[in-house]
């Protein structure tokens, strides 16, 4: 049985878990360092300009802990990870080197807090994916791609990619990678390159250029030989060129493979342009990838990666959610707090450079034969024998409180008391209001004005407010006898008598007006509790 894209229409759009922490954008790799985690802020900052953030779930991420860490990488890498900092260099001379910490990957402030943040987008989305409860997750934060298990690599400290991919293998027997940096993928394919319940697929340059791996003739070991794609590219290739290499070679490998669940590591540095790459992709072309495979509707995991001019960074990572959403976003940039970046055009797609292509159709021809008769030794569909599910590596459903182990007593910071300041931006309106008579700001205050009345008694009809804290039946007597509780069960309301009956399992607040009339008195309830926010900018740990 073989998968197919299919056709992406309104009728199908596909539920979207985003996450983002608004700390990322605060740390600094340092002076001249071409790796800038601002790009991330950016990206958000036009995301929520776009409006695209009423379309999908907006989470901001529990911060990963070392078990989670040690999961692929050793205890020992993730303990100095978790230790150094610039003011104790001196300390871990020796440890520096033999982890490769120190020139490409240097120590910074805050280094272990941002691959908490990193890799914890990664693994909320691949839990959250484990549980259908969504169809693609982003996390534009991940894509580190380069870090070993014992060795931090290519500004890459913590693979939150691997992590994830592990997460995904304990409810899915086979997961495909695939990876669209101008950098091979040497990370995530050393990590599963003798086992087939992982396929990696890279296209990457080749020839002189970081990270020195991704061979065509790289192809796994043991178990995993022929699960590991390597198709190397040279200087220059271009939106047509690419279109051509992908969709045969990723139609093929889904066809031998079958997946059950997709990661795609969209690195921006194969973008025209890069600061670091030799590509001459736009927009649109890095994009159709993101569209492709979307439309084999299976749980879809989508991280950043490499990208070093940052303002097409951003302009890709957003136009690739709006893809994701399936909404049509314009050319002309909105305002946004970073504005200025985009000039002179202020325009979201960019256009090629005058580059020459040196990846001939002949050159692409051959690398396309040469991968196809290597997935053609593929021997079967890999299985995987049945055996519990471990438990997730989060709880998704408790809300993070980093303020828990906070002493009440004691006096806040200044920038503690800023992180909880949302912006207004940042709030979207009610799911269940996806219309175009969404309510807007004005509208919203009026309601919580509502909300706050507590009784009233006007021309016969007493209003009165009931607070449930446990599961109860709340019977109120209209002749102002004493409440009285018994158990009970469901939100219903039933008349009887001069009495009105109100059941519920929930705690919340309910005004119950009763109408005292000539004939036969009724109740009524009106439940006016406040709606929830579409938004939900906590993330389970």
């Amino acid at each position: 049985m073989t998968t197919t894209p299919g056709t992406i229409g309104p009728h199908s759009r596909k539920k979207v878990s985003y996450y983002y922490d608004f700390d990322v954008g605060n740390y600094y790799y340092g002076q001249g360092h071409p790796m800038k985690p601002h790009r991330i802020r950016m990206t958000h900052n036009l995301i929520l300009n776009y409006g695209l953030y009423r379309k999908m779930e907006v989470y901001r991420p529990h911060k990963a802990i070392s078990d989670e860490m040690t999961r692929f990488h050793s205890d020992e890498y993730v303990k100095f990870i978790q230790n150094i900092r610039p003011d104790n260099i001196l300390d871990f001379n020796k440890q520096m080197q033999r982890f490769n910490v120190g020139e490409d990957c240097p120590v910074f402030e805050g280094l272990y807090e941002f691959c908490q943040i990193s890799a914890g987008g990664s693994l909320a989305g691949a839990v959250k994916l484990n549980r259908k409860l969504t169809d693609i997750a982003i996390n534009w934060a991940g894509g580190l791609h380069h870090a070993k298990k014992s060795e931090a690599s290519g500004f890459c400290y913590i693979n939150d990619i691997v992590l994830s991919i592990l997460e995904l293998l304990k409810y899915h027997q086979r997961v495909l990678y695939i990876d669209i940096d101008i950098h091979h993928g040497d990370g995530v394919e050393e990590a599963f390159y003798t086992t087939d319940r992982v396929m990696t697929v890279s296209f990457h340059k080749f020839g002189e250029y970081f990270p020195g791996t991704g061979d065509l003739r790289d192809i796994g070991a043991g178990r995993g030989k022929y699960y590991a794609v390597n198709f190397p590219l040279r200087d220059g290739i271009d939106d047509d060129s690419y279109e051509t290499i992908f969709k045969p070679v990723i139609t093929k490998v889904m066809e031998s493979y079958q997946p059950n669940a997709v990661v795609l590591q969209c690195g921006a540095d194969s973008l025209t342009g890069d600061r670091l790459g030799c590509f001459n992709l736009t927009l649109k072309g890095h994009g159709k990838c993101v569209e492709f495979m979307k439309g084999y509707n299976l749980p879809l995991l989508l991280v950043g990666g490499g990208g070093y001019t940052i303002r097409n960074v951003a302009r890709a990572w957003t136009y690739e959610t709006a893809i994701a959403l399936n909404q049509e976003i314009p050319n002309e940039l909105p305002y946004n707090d970073y504005f200025e970046y985009y000039g002179p055009d202020f325009k979201l797609h960019i256009s090629p450079s005058n580059m020459p292509n040196q990846n001939s159709s002949d050159y692409l021809d051959k690398i396309k034969v040469k991968l196809f008769d290597n997935l053609r030794m593929l021997p079967h569909v890999p299985g995987v024998q049945m055996q519990p599910i471990p438990d997730d590596a989060m709880d998704v459903d408790r809300v993070v409180d980093e303020d828990k182990d906070n002493d009440p007593d004691k006096r806040i910071s200044q920038l503690q008391s800023d992180r909880r300041v949302a912006d207004e931006r940042e709030l979207s309106d009610s799911e269940d209001e996806d219309g175009d008579n969404r309510r807007d700001q004005a509208d919203y205050k009026q309601n919580s004005n509502k909300r706050k009345a507590s009784s009233d008694a006007v021309n016969g009809t007493t209003v009165t407010q009931v607070t449930k804290v446990t599961e109860s039946t709340v019977v109120v007597p209209s002749t102002g006898d004493e409440t009285t509780t018994e158990n009970g069960s469901s939100n219903e309301v039933t008349p009887s008598g001069s009495e009105t009956i109100i059941r519920t399992t929930t705690e919340e607040t309910i005004k119950t007006v009763t109408v005292v009339g000539e004939g036969e008195p009724s109740g009524t309830t009106a439940d006016e509790s406040a709606p929830a926010d579409g938004m939900d900018t906590s993330e389970a740990s």
